[in-house]
């Protein structure tokens, strides 16, 4: 049996999370097409006959970070990258210009010791500036072609890691805490994940960025039921009166959304109470 830990690296919403989703075969991380839905490392394993490999999936690197938050995203990014792992997956996505980001991202990618895989995602869709990463292909030595979306290339690139990986590589293992195939995340962190996903998904460009979620108490009750109480924080009075929306239709849609998708995940049945609060200091107090 082999084991290792393998970092996957790239620029905001290159499909890193999408990857880890699919690879693993359910929902770990959350998605969105906005930037900084990813907001710290999520370790998911993955099994098979060969043996296990924990994916790393990091936040993406961002170019300017004038909010505290999003320089917090970074260093915790790089701080990932200075730990110890057995190879890192550098995803590009050629389907956008290449840019200031990129160029950090490469930077860092070219300084790891650790064998580096260059993943071109995205292949079910148009590339169109695909000849502007052309020159990444010299730099590393394997690239593989995928799409994390549809799961395609994914058994190739797998065959090549367990490869790259030792055999009985001690490896930190489930905590019976946390959400299994999750290794570092317990169940109120991977609720609230689920809700701010929607608010990310649901809301205006603005307001998913100035928001983050809290699960304050999970309870089982009777016939199968499990009672959730959750958060959302919010950094100003009016875009809570957005998240609320008129006479209140704004959250009961995100929650009942949110619901779903939590019984689903749970395979319970699901009540939540979702509430609006205004904390302009959340960043600071809980992304410290």
């Amino acid at each position: 049996m082999k084991e290792g830990i393998v970092l996957l690296l790239g620029r905001p919403n290159v499909g890193k999370s999408t990857f880890v989703n699919n690879v693993i075969g359910q929902k770990v991380a959350i998605t969105s097409p906005k930037p900084q839905t990813t907001r710290f490392p999520i370790q998911g394993l993955y099994s098979d006959e060969r043996g296990r490999i924990i994916f790393t999936d990091t936040p993406g690197i961002f170019d300017k970070t004038k909010d505290s938050l999003a320089q917090k995203i970074n260093r915790t990014t790089l701080e990932s990258v200075n730990k110890e792992f057995d190879a890192v997956l550098y995803f590009i996505d050629p389907t956008r210009k290449r840019d200031f980001e990129e160029a950090r991202v490469l930077g860092i990618a070219r300084k790891i010791k650790a064998p580096v895989i260059l993943v071109v995602n995205k292949n079910d869709k148009k590339q169109t500036y695909l000849p502007q990463y052309m020159f990444l292909e010299d730099e590393f030595e394997e690239t593989f072609h995928i799409s994390a979306l549809k799961s395609h290339g994914f058994e190739d690139l797998l065959d090549r890691l367990f490869e790259i990986l030792s055999e009985e590589k001690e490896v930190s293992m489930v905590d019976p805490d946390h959400v299994y195939p999750l290794l570092n995340m317990d169940s109120k962190t991977f609720i609230a994940e689920l809700i701010r996903e929607k608010v990310f998904i649901m809301m205006g460009e603005e307001i998913p960025y100035s928001t983050t979620v809290v699960v304050d108490k999970i309870a089982e009750r009777k016939n199968n039921l499990t009672y959730i109480k959750a958060r959302i924080l919010t950094t100003n009075d009016r875009h809570k009166k957005m998240l609320i929306g008129v006479a209140g239709r704004k959250i009961k849609e995100l929650g009942s959304y949110a619901r779903k998708e939590i019984a689903l995940a749970i395979n319970k049945k699901v009540f939540l109470d979702v509430t609006v609060e205004v904390d302009p200091h959340w960043q600071e107090v809980l992304y410290s």
